[in-house]
């Protein structure tokens, strides 16, 4: 079967909505930021980021563009270890449920794990873009 004919079957189409879920926090996130800047500045200066204006840039650029290459599958295994790595770094920045007391500790330590899944999935992403190529 051709290329475009393989694009059209059910299953395609159910990897791609797969994906497009894997990627909605940050293609929701880097839309966000990019028009609201001012808040986007904010949340750096929160988690202590600096200097925030690039930082904020950076996080744009990178959660919308990793994205963008997951979902064309251009690259989508560079795309995957991008978010995958972004995310696990986020999570110990904004996520330290280790810190906190309760009721936040446990919302956090909740949510930190969720992302800890975030990763996983993202890295399989990338396993699986890397086997389709021929690497290991």
């Amino acid at each position: 079967m051709g290329a475009t004919a393989s694009r059209l079957q059910p299953g395609a189409a159910l990897r791609w909505f797969a994906l497009l879920l894997l990627c909605a926090a940050y293609l929701q996130g880097g839309f966000n930021k990019a028009t609201d800047f001012a808040s986007a500045i904010a949340e750096m200066n929160h988690f202590g980021l600096s200097p925030a204006a690039p930082m904020a840039v950076a996080v744009i650029v990178l959660e919308l563009g990793a994205a963008a290459l997951i979902l064309t599958g251009f690259y989508r295994w560079l795309g995957a270890l991008a978010l995958a790595g972004f995310t696990l770094l986020a999570t110990f920045v904004a996520l330290r449920f280790w810190e906190m007391t309760q009721p936040e500790r446990f919302m956090a330590a909740n949510s930190f794990f969720e992302h800890l899944g975030l990763v996983g999935g993202f890295l399989l992403v990338a396993w699986h873009d890397l086997q389709g190529r021929g690497h290991d």
